[in-house]
């Protein structure tokens, strides 16, 4: 912005963490320097990676070149991918959201499909611009919840409705990812990692307006739930090494 960079978040995100999830967010910068991200996985105890304008380079899940390259954020790649490689070995608690979403399945070595309606294959999942934004993100298209993931244990197995606000989607799914949700059209909408901890992707946005929302609001709990998990075993570790010393 004019002379000087900044790292931001947006305001939906902030407080569906505080309404949504009842934890207190801190908005990270983007550095990609090895001491900052150990310092992330040491002392935070849950993760939120939000969506955003930007695209991921292609370079980091494909060889051809970028159908958007004015659109893209080199320092949020250098800082979000290793960064959601190394919460998941740390089992720290994960949410990904659309841009955070397609980060999780690069991290793991997916791909993605740059330009969705240029495939042939998919309804529209790009929101009209001109549209008022309540309009942008209100409810667009239905989600089949697949059995036995997160989602479904929590929501169950009932056709959810939800918003589309993205260009790009889920080509090759990464490793040790499953479908936790589907479009109609057979785009993959949620993601979760194959794991006894909680990480959770998804390709809409459940931050908006969360607290009206019960299927919005029943993920940022099953978020907020695992975040506080982690708080009671940390201090649970900590009251026994003070105990033995």
């Amino acid at each position: 912005m004019g002379l000087h960079n900044f790292h931001i978040a947006g305001e939906k995100y902030l407080r569906a963490v505080t309404e949504g999830a009842g934890c207190l967010p801190l908005v990270l910068p983007s550095f990609s320097d090895p001491e900052i991200l150990a310092a992330c996985v040491r002392n935070l105890d849950g993760l939120l990676f939000t969506g955003s304008p930007s695209n991921i380079e292609p370079h980091h899940y494909s060889r051809l070149p970028s159908a958007t390259p004015e659109d893209h954020d080199a320092k949020r790649d250098a800082f979000a991918l290793p960064l959601i490689r190394l919460a998941l070995e740390a089992n720290i608690p994960l949410l990904a959201i659309c841009r955070g979403f397609q980060e999780m399945n690069v991290a793991l070595g997916g791909s993605l499909h740059q330009q969705l309606h240029q495939t042939g294959r998919f309804i529209e999942h790009r929101e009209n611009k001109q549209s008022d934004v309540n309009i942008q993100y209100g409810l667009s298209h239905s989600v089949a919840i697949e059995p036995g993931g997160i989602l479904e244990q929590a929501c169950g197995s009932e056709v959810r409705e939800v918003n589309s606000v993205h260009a790009q989607g889920i080509d090759r799914l990464g490793k040790h990812l499953r479908v936790e949700a589907r479009a109609p059209d057979g785009l993959i909408e949620a993601i979760s990692v194959d794991s006894e901890g909680f990480a959770l992707g998804v390709q809409w946005h459940p931050e908006w307006k969360v607290t009206n929302n019960p299927f919005y609001s029943a993920i940022f709990k099953l978020f907020g739930d695992a975040c506080w998990h982690r708080i009671s075993m940390r201090e649970r570790d900590y009251e026994q090494t003070e105990k033995m010393a």
